[in-house]
């Protein structure tokens, strides 16, 4: 019997027994008047403890519903019709919302994108965070102020004694995300996800941001679910990396291995469309032809068969499972043969 792409992606997860979190063939479709928005359809990775998975792909992959999805925030239309996530084992798919309740913010916990609209203006921020606490732990009001001067510390706010007091408006994007990355580590989770939490702030801040991000990650020994685009961001700070596509990951390994010798001709087309310190003034970045397809109506096959430069028929097809290509290195490809990439010899 030939193996499926979800059965072969639920092999995968299944062989990482060290993993603190684990996804298996999850779908998330948001039902609408035009029709089955697919926009998460058999995604699957494995969350090491302590380490850092990039989830990285285009903006419409389905990165972000994807996160929401495992925090059980999902709104109508939106609905997770099938999958696991097991936190440790727990499979938060299961259990009840009073359950998910003490779970979310407690041993998982997420950074938004935008930190000024999630933050609630008329609230200070040490009014915010202390909630948080208060919420998970059964401590005094005077205790959660303490341990929230004391995170606000951690994240590297000066005057945390004053700041606790002011609300998001007073302070600037960067420090704003800092209260959100304080509000999110408030109860010590295992897993941190963060979705795009660098966005909108100047390069010299986002490096601050992340900096800090893997100082809080060693001293917490938490794992880390970072949600991006930024392909050089993940190659500084991640172990693992997994590649979305059209819904679902296409490509994943270690981040060396990946940035080495990416197999997948879409991960070879994100790479070379990225600039690099010293390549010439005259050299062209790589542009992927075509649009990412529309998530109401993928196409047959190879959803980047249309956009690929060497799909075959059977590539308009039959859909290829995402499978062990070589030594801890998954893809999703009909072309990839012996480990080696199809775009090898390939005009790139």
């Amino acid at each position: 019997m030939k193996e499926s792409a979800g059965t072969a992606a639920m092999t995968q997860v299944k062989d990482q027994s060290s993993a603190q979190m684990e996804v298996r063939n999850l779908k998330t479709y948001f039902y609408t008047e035009e029709g089955v928005v697919r926009a998460v359809d058999g995604l699957s990775y494995a969350l090491g403890k302590g380490e850092t998975l990039g989830l990285v792909g285009e903006s419409g992959c389905g990165k972000s519903v994807s996160a929401l999805s495992v925090m059980r925030l999902i709104a109508s239309p939106g609905k997770i019709v099938e999958g696991e996530i097991l936190l440790d084992g727990l499979n938060l798919l299961q259990c009840s919302e009073p359950e998910m309740r003490r779970v979310r913010g407690n041993r998982i916990s997420m950074i938004f994108q935008e930190p000024m609209t999630s933050l609630n203006p008329v609230f200070t921020i040490g009014n915010q965070i202390m909630e948080a606490i208060r919420v998970h732990q059964d401590v005094s009001r005077k205790e959660a102020r303490d341990r929230t001067i004391a995170m606000l510390g951690k994240v590297k706010i000066s005057a945390a004694q004053t700041r606790i007091d002011e609300y998001p408006h007073q302070m600037s994007g960067g420090m704003r995300q800092r209260v959100m990355i304080a509000m999110a580590l408030a109860c010590n989770p295992e897993v941190l996800i963060a979705d795009e939490p660098t966005t909108a702030l100047d390069v010299t801040i986002q490096a601050q941001i992340m900096e800090l991000l893997a100082e809080l990650q060693n001293e917490f020994q938490m794992s880390i679910l970072l949600i991006t685009h930024n392909l050089g961001l993940v190659a500084e700070v991640s172990n693992q990396v997994a590649v979305m596509y059209a819904s679902k990951v296409v490509e994943s390994s270690s981040t060396r291995e990946l940035f080495a010798s990416p197999l997948h001709p879409y991960t070879h087309g994100l790479l070379t469309s990225v600039p690099t310190l010293g390549m010439s003034k005259d050299r062209k970045l790589n542009v992927i032809p075509g649009q990412v397809p529309n998530p109401l109506q993928f196409p047959a096959g190879c959803r980047f068969h249309p956009r690929c430069p060497l799909a075959e028929q059977r590539c308009q097809q039959e859909e290829p499972p995402l499978r062990q290509v070589k030594p801890g290195h998954w893809a999703a490809c009909h072309l990839i043969e012996n480990g080696k990439s199809p775009m090898t010899g390939a005009e790139r």
